[in-house]
C-alpha cells in the first residue's frame, strides 16, 4: 500500500519553509506549540463569528506565527481581507485584543497583520471552505468537485487533486471519491505542492476534504 506523507512536511528545508517560526527549549516546546494553536482557533473564531458572508466562507489561505522575545507577529493571508477591513482599524485591534486575552501574555507584544493573496483560489483551503458550504447546502459532491476544480484553473495552476471521504450524499456506507486534474507529482520534491485537510460537518455524519493543489516547480 502506498505510505502517504503530507507534502508540506516531505518538503520542509528544501522548497517549502514553516508555518510558525521561533526557538524554544525543549522542555518548553509543547508550551509554544499549544500557544500557536490557541491563536490559529482564536483567529478563526473570531471571523467565523463576525463575519457572514455570502457564503459562509472565511478566507484565509494560512496563518504565519513567528516569535521573539518579545514580540509576538502574526501574519494573515487572507483571499478576501475586505471582510477584516471594512472598519479597518477596530476590527484589527479587537482581534488583537481577543488573542491576547486568550494568551493572557503580559510580557511580549502582539503584532496582527493582513495580508491580502492575489489568487484565492489556488489556495486549498479557501478551496476547501468552498466544497464544504457546497455540500452543507445538499449540492452533490461531483458538481462541488467540479466547480473547485473550474475555480483552480482560473488561478492558473498546474494541477489539482480533489478527494472527499465519508458518507457522500447521505449513503448508508461510506466511501471515498476522487478526482484529478492536470499533474500532481507528490513524489517530485522540487515541486511546490499545497496541501490541507478539512473537516465538515453535515447534516448525515462528518466528511473530510483533502486537496493538493501543484503551484509551480522549482
Amino acid at each position: 500500500m502506498g505510505q502517504k506523507i503530507n507534502p508540506l512536511g516531505f518538503r520542509l528545508g528544501t522548497i517549502q519553509s514553516h508555518h510558525s517560526l521561533w526557538f524554544a527549549q525543549p522542555k518548553n516546546y509543547s508550551e509554544g506549540l499549544q500557544e500557536d494553536k490557541k491563536i490559529r482557533d482564536c483567529i478563526k473564531n473570531y471571523v467565523q463569528k463576525n463575519i457572514r458572508i455570502s457564503s459562509g466562507m472565511e478566507g484565509i489561505a494560512r496563518i504565519e506565527i513567528q516569535k521573539r522575545i518579545d514580540l509576538i507577529q502574526v501574519i494573515i493571508y487572507m483571499g478576501f481581507p475586505k471582510l477584516l477591513t471594512e472598519d479597518k482599524p477596530r476590527r484589527v485591534e479587537e482581534l488583537q485584543m481577543n488573542v491576547q486575552k486568550e494568551l493572557n501574555c503580559v510580557n511580549r507584544k502582539l503584532n496582527i497583520a493582513i495580508t491580502r493573496i492575489s489568487n484565492p483560489y489556488g489556495h486549498p483551503n479557501i478551496l476547501a471552505e468552498f466544497i464544504a458550504g457546497q455540500l452543507k447546502n445538499r449540492v452533490s459532491f461531483r458538481k462541488a468537485m467540479k466547480k473547485a476544480i473550474e475555480l483552480t484553473e482560473q488561478a492558473n495552476t498546474k494541477g489539482i487533486q480533489v478527494q472527499i471521504a465519508g458518507r457522500i450524499d447521505g449513503k448508508e456506507i461510506a466511501r471515498v471519491e476522487w478526482v484529478r486534474e492536470g499533474r500532481v507529482p507528490l513524489q517530485t520534491i522540487e515541486a511546490k505542492i499545497d496541501y490541507c485537510s478539512y473537516t465538515v460537518r453535515t447534516i448525515y455524519g462528518v466528511l473530510g476534504i483533502k486537496i493538493w493543489i501543484f503551484v509551480d516547480e522549482e
